[in-house]
């Protein structure tokens, strides 16, 4: 989870540096050196949203997948106690 939050944090300094390049403006002036942190939290902020929301979706896929792995158990299941009734029947 951290790589996440400090690489949308570097991402998020990358877009100040980005802004200030194309308004041609110095990178390192005094009196903007307060936004990079702010630019970096909000960034890293996103980052921390966005885990989350992998994390949910991660646990979602999983139990459908378990869903589905049951299902086909029980159908393959049902399948083999119809087959053996069919055999029982057909040597009877």
């Amino acid at each position: 989870m951290v790589h996440k939050v400090l690489f949308w944090g570097g991402f998020g300094i990358a877009v100040r540096l980005w802004q200030l390049g194309i308004e041609m403006r110095p990178l390192l002036a005094k009196e903007s050196l307060w936004v990079y942190p702010l630019f970096a939290g909000v960034g890293g902020s996103f980052g921390y949203w966005l885990q989350g929301v992998e994390d949910r979706q991660l646990k979602i896929l999983s139990q459908r997948r378990e869903a589905i792995l049951e299902k086909r158990r029980r159908r393959d299941a049902g399948v083999s106690a119809v087959e053996e009734a069919g055999i029982l029947a057909a040597t009877s």
